[in-house]
Parts: C-alpha cells; sequence; structure tokens
C-alpha cells in the first residue's frame, strides 16, 4: 500500500473516530451520568462518617457536558487513527478480505482486546468506590492487563495464520482463538485482584454502572467500524462508475 493511500486511510479513520466518540458520548451522558451522579450521591452521603470530599474545582454540569464530550472525542479521534494504522497493515494479510470486512474484524477485535477482556478482570468503578491512596496501582494492573491483551490477541493471529496451510483457515482460527483464551485466563489467574467496593454500596447501581460503560465502549466501535468500513471500501475499491469516470479523467 502507498504512502497515500495509508495517509487518505489515517485521515479517514480519525473521522470515523470523531463520528464515533460523538454517538458514545450521547450514550454516556444519556446512560453513564446518571449512575454517576447516583454515585456521587452516596459518596456525599457518607461523607459525615469521616470520607472528605475535596473542593470541586470544576462544576458537575461542566464535567458532564463540555468536559465529558472533549474527553470522549479526543479519545475516539486517537483511538481511529490508531486502528486506521492497524488496518493498513492487515489489509490483504489476514486473508482475502475486502477493505470494509477488514475493518469489521479490526473493530471487534479492538472490542474484545482492549475493552473485554480487561472489562472481566479490572471492570469499571463509578465514584466513590476504591481507595484514593491505590488509583496509581490500579491503574497501572489496568494498562497492564490491555497490553498483555493486545500482545496475545497480536499473538493469536500470528499462530492461526502459521496453522493455516495445515489445518485449514477455520481449524488453525479455532485451535488460535482457544490459545487466546487460555492466555488470558493465566493472565486472571496470575494478576492480583482488586476489590474496594464499599460493603454497602448499591449492587444495582454497580450492575448499572458497569453496563453503562460497556453499552458507551460498543457504541463507540460499532459506529467507528461502520463508517470506516463504508470509508476505506469506497476509497480501496470504489463503484464501477466513479472508477470509470476517474480512469475517463486520468485519460483526457
Amino acid at each position: 500500500m502507498n504512502s497515500v493511500s495509508v495517509r487518505a486511510l489515517l485521515v479517514r479513520g480519525m473521522v470515523a473516530g470523531l463520528v464515533a466518540s460523538l454517538f458514545a458520548a450521547l450514550v454516556s451522558y444519556l446512560l453513564g451520568e446518571p449512575r454517576v451522579d447516583s454515585a456521587i450521591a452516596f459518596e456525599e452521603a457518607h461523607e459525615a462518617a469521616g470520607h472528605e470530599h475535596g473542593e470541586e474545582l470544576v462544576s458537575r454540569a461542566l464535567q458532564s457536558t463540555a468536559g465529558l464530550t472533549t474527553g470522549v472525542v479526543l479519545f475516539g479521534v486517537a483511538l481511529g487513527g490508531i486502528a486506521a494504522l492497524v488496518t493498513c497493515f492487515l489489509l490483504g494479510r489476514i486473508g482475502r478480505f475486502h477493505a470494509r470486512a477488514t475493518v469489521a474484524l479490526v473493530a471487534v477485535g479492538a472490542f474484545v482486546a482492549v475493552t473485554l477482556v480487561p472489562f472481566f478482570k479490572y471492570p469499571a468503578n463509578p465514584p466513590s468506590v476504591g481507595d484514593p491512596d491505590t488509583v496509581g496501582e490500579r491503574t497501572t494492573l489496568y494498562l497492564l492487563m490491555i497490553a498483555l491483551s493486545l500482545l496475545l490477541a497480536a499473538g493469536a493471529v500470528i499462530l492461526g495464520r502459521r496453522l493455516a496451510p495445515r489445518l485449514g483457515n477455520w481449524h488453525a482460527s479455532v485451535v488460535a482463538g482457544v490459545a487466546f483464551v487460555a492466555a488470558i485466563g493465566l493472565a486472571y489467574a496470575f494478576l492480583p485482584a482488586v476489590n474496594e467496593v464499599p460493603a454497602d454500596f448499591p449492587a444495582t447501581l454497580m450492575w448499572q454502572f458497569r453496563l453503562a460503560s460497556l453499552a458507551i465502549q460498543a457504541t463507540l466501535w460499532a459506529v467507528f467500524g461502520l463508517v470506516f468500513g463504508e470509508l476505506a471500501q469506497r476509497l480501496l475499491q470504489p463503484a464501477p462508475a466513479a472508477a470509470a469516470r476517474e480512469s475517463a479523467a486520468v485519460v483526457s
């Protein structure tokens, strides 16, 4: 793939990430923010029991609107650019998939490796959950789980490609998938667990918050896959009429 195509795909990936992030921000505002407000109310109700709440530097209204949108957009654009570069690398290397199918595989794989795998070991927690003194440790463990998941996913892809000539694509994919799940299971077993949920924290609120966090990520990757897949398909495999017009323009 030439540098022009890579640059064009990168731009389209970032645009798709922008669009996806706006949808994710909307889902976050509708599903996530009400649970955050409930968790903050729980925290404030326990301040009298000895938990000091620091002075709020940014208003809650600003955090849940402009702050939320800005953070999600920056995250989405950056993720879109990275996913576009991964797509550039994988095009033509993982089978005879067209651009749209390759993007779909990247989006699903990223959702599994970056979101689902870390989530089952270190699920998202709302405010008031967790010891402030262990924030650094918990963040490090979560990022380590993401890094391990990505490395193991890459290893599974390589394993599947190596086994395909002998086992066929289907059986090689099954073996690679089983190996990935087994390796993730070992990582779950050896990495330390984190459980700092207060005993009196509402279980329903915790469950709703975690489901909302999954819904936000699912929306981000689903919209990105659909939008970027369409943009990449039109760039790399234009419709016959468009291709004919381009050829005529070059000839003339």
